[in-house]
């Protein structure tokens, strides 16, 4: 690899670092007792809003449906997965000083399939939250599921939620985007060079 490819690589994975200074995901939540909507944030390491009652309040409105309260503490996934991403920024740094095509091939698909396996467990977190419901609730509509939406907007009873990625999600996009250009140029270069071997052999 050359010293602007291996940079490029060490840039992808400090991109990762982004996932520490903003919410990876956010979820807004309007209904008539708060039109002003109120505000989800999810961190890699954290749960929070943009105030500091939001989870106290989404616990309030979910009370009335029947969900379970969100509890940061009761995601397993919140203690771990700082670890797991600055064990990504770490070897992915290893990667680029390394200077190895294949290495950067294969840290670019790990951090996809971590991505994707991300993805999953929100996933599973949503649909755990929206169907398992207090039978109790006072708002009961024979049924009726809470699951919020993925990615996008939905309609439930007289709440709209919106879910969106927010701005420390983008350091995954740098950094799979920018390693598997590394990975690009790398293999781009080791053509060229291929090509032009047979070239000196019959000038030499």
């Amino acid at each position: 690899m050359k010293a602007y490819q291996k940079v490029l690589m060490i840039v992808a994975a400090l991109s990762l670092g982004l996932l520490f200074v903003f919410p990876m995901w956010k979820i807004y939540l309007k209904a008539p007792q708060y039109p002003e909507g109120l505000e989800l944030h999810i961190w890699v390491n954290k749960l929070g809003g943009s105030s500091e009652s939001v989870l106290q309040n989404f616990n309030i409105l979910n009370h009335y449906i029947g969900m379970e309260p969100i509890h940061p503490e009761s995601f397993a996934e919140l203690q771990f997965m700082p670890y797991i991403v600055i064990a990504f920024m770490i070897t992915g740094v290893l990667v680029g000083l390394i200077g190895r095509r294949n290495l950067v091939l294969g840290w670019s698909g790990a951090l996809m399939l971590a991505g994707a396996a991300g993805i999953l467990d929100f996933y599973l977190w949503l649909v755990k939250f929206g169907t398992n419901l207090d039978p109790m609730a006072a708002i009961k509509v024979p049924g009726m599921t809470y699951i919020p939406p993925l990615l996008g907007n939905k309609q439930l009873l007289n709440f709209e939620a919106l879910s969106l990625p927010a701005l420390g999600s983008l350091g995954i996009f740098l950094a799979i985007s920018l390693s598997i250009v590394t990975y690009y140029f790398t293999l781009k270069n080791n053509k060229i060079t291929t090509a032009a071997t047979p070239e000196k052999v019959l000038i030499s």
